[in-house]
Order: C-alpha cells, then sequence, then structure tokens
C-alpha cells in the first residue's frame, strides 16, 4: 500500500534485500556507522538535482561527493587527534579542503597528519557549546531567530530579526546572553516557521489535518518531525488508510518523532524522488560535515540541495526552542516537515522549518538522524 515511484525491478530487488536483511543473511547498517562502499557516490536523482540546484555537470558533482565523502572520514581522524582541543570544521567545496579548527597549537601536527587544515583559534567546541547551553537556558522572545556556537568565528552567534532589533524584549534577552560569553549578533529579515500544512491530496502522510513527509524507514517503522504529532496519534497514508501510530515525538525542544508502520504497510531504504528525479536508496547514517552538499525530499518541493550551513543550532519557532539544529541553504515548503535530507546515500536528518520557499530561495534547519535514531533505539532500514 505504500507508494514510490521506484521501478519494478529496482523496488522487487530492494524487497528482497529487506527480507534478506530481516532473515540475517545481509548485515543491516546500524546508526552512525562509516559510509559503505558504494559503486556510485549516488543515484541519478541526487546527481541531476546538484546539477540542477548548484549549476554543476555530472562530472563535477560526482567530484564533490567524492570530495565530501572523503572529508568526513578525515574529519573522524581529525577529531579524535585534537581530542579535548578540537574546536569544530569545515568544507570548503571550491578547495575541495577540510579545515579543522584547533584550541590547542601543541595538537596541531597531528591534526594536519589526518590530510585537514588547520585553524588556531582560542575557544574549543566544548567551550563554545557552554556558552550556547547558557544561553539555551535563556527565554527568546519571537523576535529572536535562532543562535548557534559557530565554528568559523569562534563565538556563538545569535540572529534576531531586524524590524525587530530595538524592541525592549530582544535588548534585554541580548544583554543576558552577552554574559553567556563572547556573542556576535546579526540580523535576518526572516523568522523560521515549521513546513507542516494542511490537508493536500496525494501526500505521503496525515496526521488530523495535518500533511508532513516520511523522512526514513526504520526497522518497524519510519522517522519524521515531533510538530507532525503527539505520540498516540494515528497517521494515515497517501490514499487514507490507516499506516500506524506515533510511538514517540518530541516538539518543541527537540523536533523527531517516529511511527511504527502496519496494516498492509511496508518499509524500504529509499527516499522518494516523486517522478522529478530517480529514487534514492539509503545506505547508512554518516554524518556530513558543514560546508558538505545536501538534497532534500519533501511531499510538496520534491527534490532541492544545498549545502550545510552550520551545525548545533537552536531555533527559536514561535511554538518554542528547538535544539541541535543544522541549518542547510536548501528551500522547503509547507508539508515538507519530517521528510528526508540526504547526503550523497548518507541519511542526514528530517527537515523541521526554516523561512522562504523553492521560488526565492531561504533556508531550512534538519534534526539530525542519528540522534533520532539513538533516542528512541531505533536501527535504519539501510540497501
Amino acid at each position: 500500500m505504500r507508494r514510490t515511484r521506484t521501478p519494478r525491478a529496482v523496488l522487487s530487488a530492494l524487497l528482497v534485500s529487506g527480507a534478506l536483511v530481516a532473515a540475517g543473511t545481509l548485515p543491516s547498517a546500524a546508526a552512525g556507522t562509516d559510509v559503505p562502499a558504494a559503486r556510485e557516490p549516488a543515484s541519478d536523482g541526487v546527481l541531476s538535482a546538484m546539477q540542477r540546484d548548484f549549476g554543476l555537470s555530472r562530472q563535477q558533482a560526482e567530484a564533490r561527493l567524492s570530495a565530501e565523502k572523503h572529508a568526513a572520514g578525515t574529519e573522524k581522524k581529525a577529531r579524535r587527534a585534537a581530542g579535548p582541543a578540537y574546536a569544530g570544521s569545515w568544507f570548503d567545496a571550491g578547495k575541495k579542503k577540510l579545515t579543522v579548527a584547533v584550541a590547542d597549537g601543541e595538537k596541531a601536527a597531528a591534526v594536519r597528519a589526518t590530510g585537514a587544515t588547520v585553524e588556531l583559534v582560542e575557544r574549543s567546541a566544548k567551550e563554545l557549546d557552554a556558552v550556547k547551553k547558557r544561553v539555551d537556558a535563556l527565554d527568546a522572545p519571537t523576535g529572536v531567530s535562532s543562535w548557534r556556537a559557530d565554528w568559523r568565528t569562534n563565538q556563538v552567534i545569535v540572529e534576531v530579526r531586524e524590524d525587530r532589533r530595538r524592541d525592549n524584549d530582544v535588548e534585554n534577552f541580548l544583554t543576558r546572553a552577552r554574559r553567556a560569553g563572547p556573542l556576535a549578533v546579526r540580523t535576518t529579515g526572516h523568522s523560521p516557521t515549521t513546513f507542516a500544512a494542511g490537508t493536500v491530496g496525494g501526500d505521503p502522510y496525515y496526521t488530523g489535518n495535518v500533511r508532513c513527509s516520511i523522512g526514513f524507514s526504520v526497522q518497524g517503522g519510519f522517522v519524521t518531525a515531533g510538530h507532525c504529532g503527539g505520540a498516540g496519534q494515528s497517521v494515515n497514508g497517501w490514499d487514507g488508510s490507516y499506516i500506524g501510530t506515533f510511538q514517540g515525538s518530541s516538539f518543541p525542544d527537540n523536533d523527531y518523532a517516529w511511527v511504527d508502520v502496519g496494516s498492509g504497510w511496508w518499509t524500504v531504504p529509499v527516499v522518494l524522488g516523486w517522478g522529478t528525479v530517480s529514487d534514492q536508496l539509503v545506505r547508512g547514517s554518516a554524518e556530513a560535515p558543514v560546508g558538505a552538499s545536501i538534497c532534500r525530499s519533501g511531499s510538496t518541493s520534491h527534490w532541492h540541495c544545498g549545502t550545510v550551513l552550520a551545525k548545533n543550532e537552536t531555533v527559536n519557532y514561535s511554538q518554542g526552542a528547538v535544539h541541535q539544529m543544522t541549518k542547510t541553504s536548501a528551500c522547503a515548503e509547507g508539508g515538507d516537515s519530517g521528510g528526508s535530507f540526504i547526503s550523497g546515500d548518507q541519511a542526514q536528518g528530517v527537515t523541521s522549518g526554516g523561512w522562504g520557499d523553492c521560488s526565492g530561495g531561504g533556508e531550512t534547519w534538519y534534526q539530525p538522524v542519528n540522534e533520532i535514531l539513538g533516542r528512541y533505539g531505533l536501527t535504519l532500514h539501510t540497501a
């Protein structure tokens, strides 16, 4: 009963693989495992979307994915080499270079030995996170959009609405936030909103009159956004039939949930292309670095790609703050909530919210998938 646009032969092969995994014949990848070997860097769908959204040739898109995969492996080694002095990292797509910030000059040589470029900074990532946590403890007015520990500038950055910058409640918040530690203020013309929508026909699932998108298949169900429904709520599929129930949900503070699947529905390790591009196999959940390319699939705007802009950002929605989010330059629209963020063939997270649309552009945040898997003890369904 689950609708996909995967070609029949490919879907049959996927289902056979899934049966073998269930029977113990093939290994099933756990959350956060290393990138599995693959003959192709990504599906034709991901490569086509990258060509469209980044203005690349197919060869350039393949080269970028290859460089990003290498950078993800280097980042793990560099983080271990830096130890407590690790202060963040980011990928430069133009130079195909990973930079790792280090707060101790004595660790620089060991980090360079991993192949990373080193930038010496004053504060470690742990120190920046401690500042951010002190800001997290404050009540933020709606004029404050988000805040994050910014690795490139080695400080906490708070974004506020440009038209609300001089409001007394915003000024009071910033005064208190500055007491937490090194902080910079940037203005934005946008407020973040979640990407749920009212009922529209022909979409993946409904909770009451809310339409959202499936994120990733897990053993026994799928993960999605928490603001799409609360624990115990029923979920119906695109055809109106019953899929399952929200088994866990958290929003605000977090924005994640998982739904069990039954009643004739099943799960496959596929991210839908919705007829715009080919469907994408999911082979793991290795985390992409800041600066890496990333693509998003949702039931409204389908496939769009962007870049990972920041991690561990707190987003201040009207319903309350959500923590540990990843910011991207990919666009999204109403109804895309809960949908898949993927880098190559590696699951990254589920769509939460953002600003803008796919006509004029914007920014979108996602909740990292490995956090969701760990929170609920789930296993990603992989090919």
